[in-house]
């Protein structure tokens, strides 16, 4: 079978599968982005963006990936002279400490092996120093299938006074992020994730504290240039007018669902994952106590390479997941379960993984994934 992206079973990490109202919102001829109509669009956008991150406040959307929006955030309040602390335990910790070293010359980076949970006590222990301004850190880490436990930390950086900056990529519209409760001043989410919207575009959440204390650092990515022009429904350079109508229709399915609905979804999703795995014995690469909910890490079976498993999936059954990063690479396949992934994704999905370990010999009681998830569907 010939991989077909118009009717594959699309379950990687993101970007995500995407809904046909939103794919034909893309599909609007050309607009005037000084005009009327797409100003009423991005008032439409300002106004839903409370959905999405589950709180009002100062949040604005760039046109850029993730990546970008991270990049706005560390640029704006990195400052030369300060100390920052990055925690960092996968791919994407590892890309925020390289981004951050762009704008800090005291940086203090803890790290924990790729899979393991963040070092929170050694975090503590530098807080309490009491130099630290502000504390990077990844909420779900999707390169190992990880969920940080944020909310353990939440308490002494506001005790400490430092700026709590959080990659919510992949867990924005997917897990919990209590910016409220958690005291988070700067949270970035992507487009192409639990919002289930076209790549391409940063969503950023900013606290009172941090609106204030923002500084122009980048031309294109001043997060206060921004801040203004969304006031005025308008944004300050050329945006990617077809990704902003995309973006539009992703919000207002995620507000017809309701964010609480979509977590909930999500979490029933992964819980099901993990307890078709367990069934047909196939082990998670993290620790299952912080396994994530947005994405399912699995080691390759023993004697299996990722030629074997994953792209037998995608060869023979048209199901695309994703592969490791870094050091992962041929190691570990992830199913991404965020997003509008639903029950039908994933049966299709544990079918066709149990047909390929039935043919290595490696599947230990037939059916059992299946049973697993009709046990836990509604």
């Amino acid at each position: 079978m010939t991989f077909d992206p118009e009717t594959a079973t699309f379950l990687i990490a993101g970007p995500v599968r995407i809904h046909p109202r939103v794919l034909r919102a893309m599909s609007m001829s050309s607009l005037n982005h000084r005009g009327d109509y797409f100003h009423e669009v991005v008032q439409e956008i300002r106004d839903l963006l409370p959905v999405l991150f589950g709180t009002k406040g100062h949040q604005v959307v760039l046109t850029g990936s993730g990546t970008a929006g991270l990049e706005a955030v560390y640029s704006g309040l990195i400052q030369k002279g300060t100390r920052t602390l990055v925690l960092t335990n996968g791919n994407f910790g590892e890309r925020s400490d390289q981004i951050v070293r762009r704008y800090g010359d005291s940086v203090t980076t803890l790290a924990a092996p790729w899979g393991q949970h963040l070092p929170l006590d050694a975090a503590v222990a530098e807080l309490e120093k009491g130099d630290v301004r502000a504390v990077c850190a990844v909420l779900n880490e999707t390169s190992v299938g990880l969920q940080n436990d944020l909310g353990r930390l939440a308490p002494h950086i506001r005790k400490s006074g430092a700026l709590f900056l959080v990659d919510g990529i992949s867990a924005v519209a997917g897990i919990p992020c209590p910016i409220e409760p958690w005291g988070i001043d700067a949270l970035v989410a992507g487009s192409q994730k639990g919002l289930a919207a076209p790549a391409g575009l940063a969503m950023v959440h900013l606290s009172e504290r941090t609106r204030a204390e923002l500084k122009p650092n980048s031309f294109y990515l001043d997060l206060g240039e921004h801040l203004k022009s969304i006031a005025q429904n308008d944004t300050p350079w050329t945006p990617a007018v077809p990704l902003f109508l995309a973006l539009r229709e992703a919000l207002v399915l995620l507000k017809e669902e309701t964010l609480e609905g979509r977590l909930a979804r999500t979490k029933r999703l992964a819980d099901a994952t993990r307890a078709a795995c367990d069934a047909i014995g196939l082990e998670l690469f993290p620790d299952r106590k912080y396994a994530s909910d947005t994405v399912t890490a699995i080691r390759n079976p023993a004697g299996l390479e990722d030629k074997d498993v994953r792209k037998a999936l995608l060869d023979r059954y048209n199901v695309a997941v994703q592969g490791g990063q870094g050091s992962l690479k041929g190691k570990i396949f992830r199913i991404g379960h965020m997003g509008i992934a639903d029950w039908p994704d994933l049966l299709i999905t544990f079918a066709a993984l149990e047909r390929i370990l039935a043919k290595a010999g490696k599947l230990p009681v037939p059916g059992a994934a299946l049973t697993a998830l009709g046990e836990r569907m509604p």
